[in-house]
Parts: structure tokens; C-alpha cells; sequence
């Protein structure tokens, strides 16, 4: 029997027979190798305010060109983008190869585009298709942002951080245990934040799940230790609508403001989301 292919992007570490797709939908082992399905394969593009990935102190007033392919490596449930994220290769895309996508997002700078945004799905899983847009991005003096899980091992981040400008990243909770629920792994994504800061512009968003990401002593820890990397990261805590896989009523606006201003008490910025 034909060994089989372990995938080294994120610590799920999926052990793929020939033909079989990994965990996230957007990798597969095929001639003994675990490549991407997802390269130069798009699903949503859009022409966004910066604000809405959300940056709040970075480029501020100006526009990015967003881009999404397909997977991801976690499974939550109050997914808000479910229907590109927790689907594979037989999704419905269009051809736009790391090329064409830096000659896009050239012709848009009189329309204020700074550059190009990897959102919408995990743009992690799919980093050859990041880091190979992302050279030509930065060639063109154009900027490179990601909208992330914080999900990877090491090695794919250190390849992509040198042509990364700014990242959100998504601290989905500060419960080991309920990260094990989404198919992740706190320490990781906590990793994932502290490296990052060293290198580029990072913001953090928390969706305030009820009974999942809302708890006041939670989110107190979890401010306190991004203070500890610098208390100028800024925090979106966002609030939770039902989404995919899960119908609990919105978060509370009360629980919304209670949760920023613990979080104010050890940093400087601190934004109330999807209020």
C-alpha cells in the first residue's frame, strides 16, 4: 500500500491516500504530494473599504481589493461565510492566477485600491497562491493583507510574512476546550498573533459568541495578554448574528459593551463590531 502524504500547513497534519482531500477541503494528495486546489481559483472578489475587514488603525479611508478562494481548516458552527469556506473544489469559481490579480489591483489604484486583501474563506490553507501574489503585489508598491484563523505551523508563516502588511486575525475564543470543538488549537493561533506583531500591522477580531465567546473573565485574560505583546493591537469585538450551523438569538448590545470595556481596561483600542 502507497504511503500515505501528510500536509504540513496547519497542526491538523492530515495524512492523505493518493486522491483524498484533507480537513479543509482545499488540499489534496495527488502523484504522492499534497498540493493546493485552491490556487488561482476565486470565489468572491470585491473592492472594499479597508474598515470592513475590519482595519481600524491602518490605511484608514482607503480601499483593498478583496479576494477569496474555498476551505478552510476549522468548522465553526456560527461560520459567517459558510458557503465558500466549508466547501471544496466543486464550488463554482473563476480563474484569476497570481498575474492577473496584481494587474487588477494596479488598474484600480485611481479607484483608491492600496492593494490586495485575502479574505472571505482561510487564506492560509491556499498560501503558495498568497505568497506568489503577494511578491508581485509588493513589486507593484501595492500592499498585502490577510484576514485569518491564525491556523498554520510556523514555516508557512515565516514564508509569507515578509510580504505581508497587515493581518486580522480571528481569536475565536480563550478556551482551549472550545477551540477543540472549531477543530483548533488556541496556543496556536496565540503564536500565530505574538509573531506576526513583530513583523507587520496586526488587529484581532472576536466574534462574541453567546455561551462561546462571551464570557467577561474570558475576554479580561485574553485582553491582558495581547497587552502583554502591546496594548496598542487593536480588538474588534464583533457581535454574533445566527449563522450556517447555528440559530441562538444575536449577541446582546449589553453583553457588547461590557465585553469592550473589559477589554478597555488594558488596551488602547478597543471597537464594538457588527453593531
Amino acid at each position: 500500500m502507497p504511503e500515505k502524504a501528510i500536509c504540513p500547513v496547519c497542526p491538523h497534519h492530515c495524512a492523505l491516500s493518493e486522491g483524498q482531500t484533507g480537513r479543509c477541503r482545499a488540499r489534496a494528495n495527488q502523484n504522492g504530494r499534497v498540493i493546493s486546489l485552491s490556487y488561482g481559483r476565486v470565489t468572491s472578489i470585491a473592492l472594499d473599504p479597508v474598515e470592513k475587514k475590519p482595519f481600524s488603525r491602518w490605511q484608514s479611508g482607503k480601499f483593498i481589493l478583496s479576494v477569496g478562494t474555498f476551505g478552510c481548516n476549522l468548522s465553526c458552527a456560527f461560520c459567517q461565510n459558510a458557503a465558500i469556506s466549508q466547501v471544496g473544489a466543486e464550488t463554482e469559481t473563476e480563474a484569476l492566477p497570481p498575474e492577473r490579480l496584481a494587474e487588477l489591483a494596479k488598474e484600480l489604484v485611481p479607484r483608491g485600491n492600496i492593494g490586495a486583501a485575502f479574505t472571505y474563506n482561510e487564506p492560509l490553507i491556499g498560501w503558495e497562491y498568497v505568497l506568489a501574489s503577494a511578491k508581485l503585489l509588493h513589486a507593484e508598491g501595492l500592499l498585502v493583507a490577510l484576514v485569518t484563523n491564525g491556523t498554520a505551523e510556523p514555516e508557512i508563516l515565516e514564508a509569507l510574512l515578509p510580504f505581508v502588511d497587515a493581518m486580522n486575525i480571528d481569536l475565536k475564543s480563550w478556551s482551549a476546550e472550545s477551540y477543540k470543538k472549531l477543530g483548533g488549537d488556541l496556543e496556536t493561533v496565540k503564536r500565530t498573533i505574538a509573531r506576526a506583531a513583530t513583523s507587520c500591522h496586526v488587529e484581532v477580531t472576536t466574534l462574541a459568541v453567546p455561551g462561546f465567546g462571551d464570557g467577561i473573565e474570558a475576554m479580561d485574560a485574553e485582553a491582558a495578554w495581547l497587552a502583554s505583546i502591546s496594548e496598542e493591537i487593536p480588538l474588534h469585538i464583533s457581535r454574533y448574528f445566527p449563522r450556517w450551523k447555528m440559530d441562538a438569538p444575536p449577541t446582546l448590545l449589553a453583553t457588547i459593551e461590557r465585553l469592550c470595556e473589559t477589554a478597555r481596561k488594558h488596551l488602547k483600542y478597543v471597537y464594538a463590531g457588527n453593531c
